[in-house]
């Protein structure tokens, strides 16, 4: 899947700080954790995986 297609995690504040892979989520073991800055914009994508979040407050 490319990082256009994927689908976006919405994130609040409560949830920050940002790591992915997230605590809570299956892939915890897929690459190494890396926090990801997600306040000055409101989105950020894992340069490892592609996941993209969404701050939603």
């Amino acid at each position: 899947m490319t990082e256009e297609n994927q689908a976006v995690t919405q994130i609040s504040r409560k949830d920050l700080p940002l790591s992915c892979p997230p605590k809570s989520g299956n892939g915890w073991s897929e690459h190494p954790v890396v926090f990801l800055d997600i306040k000055k914009t409101g989105k950020a994508v894992c340069k490892y995986c592609g996941a993209r979040y969404e701050l939603t407050d």
